[in-house]
Protein backbone atom coordinates (compact mmCIF):
# COMPACT_ATOMS: atom_id res chain seq x y z
CA UNK A 1 0.00 0.00 0.00
CA UNK A 2 1.51 3.29 -1.00
CA UNK A 3 0.40 6.39 0.95
CA UNK A 4 0.26 9.43 -0.65
CA UNK A 5 0.05 12.83 0.62
CA UNK A 6 0.19 16.39 -1.03
CA UNK A 7 3.17 17.98 -1.86
CA UNK A 8 4.19 20.34 1.29
CA UNK A 9 2.27 17.81 3.49
CA UNK A 10 5.23 16.45 4.99
CA UNK A 11 6.61 19.84 5.93
CA UNK A 12 3.55 20.96 7.80
CA UNK A 13 3.30 17.52 9.77
CA UNK A 14 6.43 17.91 10.60
CA UNK A 15 6.10 21.79 11.71
CA UNK A 16 3.37 21.05 13.85
CA UNK A 17 5.30 18.47 15.70
CA UNK A 18 8.10 20.79 16.34
CA UNK A 19 5.23 23.50 17.28
CA UNK A 20 4.00 20.69 19.52
CA UNK A 21 6.72 20.06 21.48
CA UNK A 22 8.10 23.58 21.97
CA UNK A 23 4.49 24.64 23.44
CA UNK A 24 4.74 21.67 25.93
CA UNK A 25 8.19 22.36 27.73
CA UNK A 26 6.69 25.49 28.67
CA UNK A 27 8.42 28.64 30.24
CA UNK A 28 10.72 28.18 33.26
CA UNK A 29 8.73 29.47 36.06
CA UNK A 30 9.46 32.59 38.15
CA UNK A 31 8.51 31.12 41.57
CA UNK A 32 11.30 28.77 41.58
CA UNK A 33 13.68 29.05 44.54
CA UNK A 34 12.97 28.00 48.51
CA UNK A 35 13.79 31.19 50.03
CA UNK A 36 13.99 30.64 53.47
CA UNK A 37 13.95 26.85 52.61
CA UNK A 38 10.41 27.53 51.76
CA UNK A 39 9.25 26.66 47.84
CA UNK A 40 6.19 28.04 46.56
CA UNK A 41 3.65 26.24 47.63
CA UNK A 42 1.67 23.91 44.82
CA UNK A 43 -1.41 25.32 42.90
CA UNK A 44 -4.80 23.38 43.08
CA UNK A 45 -4.03 21.29 40.69
CA UNK A 46 -2.88 17.59 41.08
CA UNK A 47 0.37 17.58 39.10
CA UNK A 48 2.25 18.84 41.89
CA UNK A 49 4.18 16.90 44.88
CA UNK A 50 6.22 18.98 47.69
CA UNK A 51 7.01 17.73 50.93
CA UNK A 52 6.11 21.02 52.60
CA UNK A 53 2.28 20.73 51.64
CA UNK A 54 0.30 20.06 54.70
CA UNK A 55 0.76 16.52 56.09
CA UNK A 56 -3.61 16.48 55.47
CA UNK A 57 -2.91 17.43 51.98
CA UNK A 58 -3.02 13.98 50.28
CA UNK A 59 -3.33 14.93 46.73
CA UNK A 60 0.57 17.52 47.24
CA UNK A 61 1.77 16.30 50.62
CA UNK A 62 4.78 13.48 50.26
CA UNK A 63 6.66 12.84 53.05
CA UNK A 64 10.46 14.39 53.00
CA UNK A 65 13.42 12.83 52.63
CA UNK A 66 15.67 12.07 56.32
CA UNK A 67 19.30 11.48 56.22
CA UNK A 68 22.41 10.96 58.24
CA UNK A 69 25.79 11.87 57.28
CA UNK A 70 27.36 15.57 56.11
CA UNK A 71 24.69 18.08 54.12
CA UNK A 72 27.52 18.27 51.87
CA UNK A 73 27.62 14.27 50.93
CA UNK A 74 23.64 14.12 50.92
CA UNK A 75 23.93 17.05 48.13
CA UNK A 76 26.34 14.89 46.44
CA UNK A 77 24.22 11.98 46.37
CA UNK A 78 20.83 14.21 45.24
CA UNK A 79 22.90 15.18 42.33
CA UNK A 80 24.57 11.80 41.24
CA UNK A 81 20.92 10.63 41.34
CA UNK A 82 19.36 13.35 39.43
CA UNK A 83 22.11 12.85 36.74
CA UNK A 84 21.46 9.27 36.34
CA UNK A 85 18.06 10.05 35.97
CA UNK A 86 16.43 10.39 32.51
CA UNK A 87 16.10 13.20 30.71
CA UNK A 88 17.44 15.14 33.66
CA UNK A 89 18.91 18.48 33.78
CA UNK A 90 20.34 20.10 36.71
CA UNK A 91 19.66 23.99 36.51
CA UNK A 92 20.92 25.54 39.68
CA UNK A 93 23.16 24.35 42.18
CA UNK A 94 24.39 25.51 45.72
CA UNK A 95 25.25 23.70 49.08
CA UNK A 96 21.46 23.64 50.08
CA UNK A 97 19.33 23.85 46.92
CA UNK A 98 19.26 21.88 43.72
CA UNK A 99 16.75 22.79 41.25
CA UNK A 100 16.41 19.89 38.13
CA UNK A 101 13.71 19.94 34.66
CA UNK A 102 12.80 16.65 33.55
CA UNK A 103 10.96 16.21 30.17
CA UNK A 104 9.42 13.72 29.12
CA UNK A 105 10.13 11.79 25.86
CA UNK A 106 6.92 12.36 23.85
CA UNK A 107 5.58 15.74 23.94
CA UNK A 108 8.74 16.74 25.39
CA UNK A 109 6.40 18.18 28.74
CA UNK A 110 8.89 19.61 31.54
CA UNK A 111 8.80 19.12 35.22
CA UNK A 112 10.34 21.49 37.73
CA UNK A 113 12.16 19.53 40.80
CA UNK A 114 13.52 21.28 43.63
CA UNK A 115 15.68 19.88 46.53
CA UNK A 116 16.50 21.84 49.57
CA UNK A 117 18.43 20.23 52.11
CA UNK A 118 17.79 21.16 55.79
CA UNK A 119 21.01 20.41 57.48
CA UNK A 120 19.52 21.57 61.26
CA UNK A 121 17.07 18.65 61.00
CA UNK A 122 18.67 16.53 58.32
CA UNK A 123 16.01 16.53 56.45
CA UNK A 124 15.56 16.83 52.32
CA UNK A 125 12.45 18.54 51.20
CA UNK A 126 11.19 19.03 47.67
CA UNK A 127 8.58 20.18 45.26
CA UNK A 128 8.16 18.41 41.72
CA UNK A 129 5.57 19.98 39.27
CA UNK A 130 4.41 20.27 35.89
CA UNK A 131 5.06 23.35 34.34
CA UNK A 132 1.61 22.83 32.16
CA UNK A 133 -1.48 20.66 32.01
CA UNK A 134 -3.82 20.02 34.62
CA UNK A 135 -3.03 16.45 35.40
CA UNK A 136 0.30 14.45 35.25
CA UNK A 137 -0.71 10.74 35.80
CA UNK A 138 1.12 10.61 39.06
CA UNK A 139 4.30 11.11 37.40
CA UNK A 140 5.62 13.83 39.62
CA UNK A 141 4.59 11.58 42.82
CA UNK A 142 6.58 8.38 41.10
CA UNK A 143 9.56 10.89 40.62
CA UNK A 144 10.09 11.82 43.95
CA UNK A 145 9.11 8.10 45.15
CA UNK A 146 12.46 7.10 42.73
CA UNK A 147 14.66 9.54 44.13
CA UNK A 148 13.71 8.46 47.63
CA UNK A 149 14.04 4.80 46.76
CA UNK A 150 17.79 5.72 45.18
CA UNK A 151 18.67 7.63 47.63
CA UNK A 152 17.78 5.39 50.40
CA UNK A 153 19.61 2.29 49.20
CA UNK A 154 23.35 3.59 50.01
Amino acid sequence: MKLYMRPGALEVLIFGIVFLAACCSGKRPSNIGAPGGIFTACPSSPNCVSSQAPDTDTVHYIKPIQYTGTMADAHTRLTQITNSMTRAKIITSDEKYIHAEFTSALFRFVDDVEFFIDDSAKTIHFRSASRIGYGDMGVNRKRIEQVRSMFNKN
